[in-house]
């Protein structure tokens, strides 16, 4: 699930977040913008790390994370050891979701340099080795190696980042657009000398598990991710994927027992 932190008090948000956990969402998503993405572009918003925090405290089986952090808005090494205390906090259930930025909003009303998108792409291929770097110097250390996933498409800079630090893939388009993506992240993979399947790959659905779940499964998705806004976070759909996973993964072991 990701449950965006727009036009909600945080009592909605922590509600939602209860629920989806009972429900069996894996994971819990919030995002890293300091403004609504749409409806009233200056409704209701509450920051991304600091509610990731709560969350940690606030859960006991699902993951979190931002879908995805905006590499610009912190430094990489504050960064590394932000996600470092939310995984130990969190009793080692964070994955670090990270992308170069784009919402220019956010950038202008906080001060910080929009750039262009190479050079928000060159700031994020710099930034993964030092996060990485950074987490091996800090004490306590992470309790686990954090799982990072990258968030887009481009298929020259980013899908590159993913095969050289990503545990995850996010991307975004129809089965056939995702296939092509991912048949690119493989290359680059090959290239950097790193086996594919080691890359989970993930999109976002918004439509039943019936209309499209056996399009993604054949383009390699295996986490799939379901989106609600406040102030009421309705997981009626969220609800159908999770029943169809159930399912799925008991006919799976069923055909291998």
């Amino acid at each position: 699930m990701q449950l965006q932190p727009q036009h909600a008090d945080y009592s909605d948000i922590r509600r939602a977040v209860a629920e989806a956990e009972e429900a069996g969402a894996d994971i819990i998503f919030n995002w890293d913008h300091f403004f609504p993405l749409y409806g009233p572009p200056n409704g209701k918003h509450l920051e991304c790390w600091t509610m990731l925090g709560a969350w940690a405290e606030a859960t006991s089986r699902a993951e979190i994370g931002a879908l995805v952090t905006c590499n610009s808005y912190r430094n990489p090494d504050l960064l590394a050891d932000m996600a470092r205390t939310v995984d130990n906090i969190s009793g080692g259930r964070l994955i670090l979701g990270i992308g170069a930025g784009w919402f220019e909003k956010d950038y202008r009303e906080y001060g910080y340099e929009f750039g262009t998108a190479g050079s928000r792409l060159a700031a994020l291929s710099e930034a993964l080795p030092r996060i990485k770097r950074r987490w091996s110097k800090l004490n306590p250390p992470p309790t686990r190696q954090i799982p990072i996933l990258v968030g887009g498409g481009g298929e020259r800079k980013t899908l590159r980042y993913t095969a050289e630090h990503a545990d995850i893939w996010h991307g975004f388009g129809d089965a056939d657009t995702i296939t092509h993506k991912g048949q690119v992240l493989d290359r680059w993979c090959a290239e950097v000398g790193r086996d594919p399947a080691e890359i989970v790959r993930s999109t976002k659905v918004e439509r039943s598990p019936a209309d499209v779940a056996d399009g993604l499964l054949k383009a390699g998705i295996r986490l799939f991710t379901i989106s609600a806004s406040g102030p009421r976070y309705d997981l009626g759909v969220a609800r159908d994927w999770i029943a169809w996973r159930d399912d799925y993964n008991a006919r799976q072991v069923s055909s291998t027992a």
